[in-house]
């Protein structure tokens, strides 16, 4: 996916940083580009963050932040439950992942990221597949945890490109193109202008499209509130 957190900033407001991602925050799996100036980052070379919760204070922090981390957490729920350990009581835990639907396409194991080890929707259609899950459930599972929002961003996404899986021929005919598109980028051919039509046509033929590598989104956004203990 290309530019993910640029692409998630042009869509969130003032506001929500003010409300969501303001005091003490960390942000796991950020690499060198935290969500904000003021965040901890914590990614490879900080520790597992499968196992963040014996790594950092629990309760010690306003937010907790991942932008397309969860997805390749060995355990995701296990994952979860963790980040929710270092959020405070009254603070929130703010996740962005690929949205299932409009990233793998009803593919999985995803074609378009070999190192995505979860994939995830926010209504429970996963029909079965082991690694799909139900992102709402997971968050509202959590312990005292109160869902403040939870949203597809699908800015730019063209859904008449969308495929529903793969055939064996349509499997075959991706790989061409993928080797196509690398060896014209070699050559430091600009392929943006032609990529509409080479999807369109390889969509007519079953291949499906990451237009995540363009400027489309295809992600989940959800929000969590950690409610404070009854007195």
């Amino acid at each position: 996916m290309c530019n993910e957190s640029a692409k998630t900033r042009a869509v969130r407001g003032d506001a929500f940083y003010t409300n969501y991602l303001s005091g003490k925050i960390i942000d796991i799996g950020c690499g060198s580009d935290p969500v904000t100036a003021n965040a901890e980052p914590f990614d490879l070379e900080h520790g597992d963050a499968q196992i963040i919760a014996s790594l950092r204070p629990g309760q010690a922090y306003d937010a907790v932040h991942s932008s397309h981390c969860l997805e390749h957490m060995r355990d995701p729920a296990e994952a979860l439950r963790q980040w929710w350990a270092l959020v405070k009581p009254g603070g929130y835990l703010v996740i962005v992942v690929p949205d299932e639907a409009l990233y793998e396409q009803g593919i999985w194991p995803s074609i378009f990221n070999a190192d995505h080890k979860s994939a995830f929707r926010i209504v429970d259609e996963a029909g079965g597949n082991a690694g799909v899950y139900d992102l709402r459930s997971l968050v509202g599972g959590l312990p005292q945890a109160e869902i403040i929002s939870c949203e597809i961003q699908s800015r730019g996404y063209r859904m008449l490109l969308r495929t529903r899986g793969i055939s064996p021929l349509g499997q075959r005919l991706y790989t061409f193109k993928r080797r196509l598109q690398v060896r014209l980028e070699r050559m430091r051919l600009d392929i943006a202008p032609l990529r509409l039509m080479i999807d369109g046509l390889g969509v007519i033929a079953g291949v499906p499209v990451d237009q995540t590598l363009g400027g489309a989104m295809a992600q989940i956004q959800i929000v969590a509130r950690k409610v404070l203990p009854s007195a």
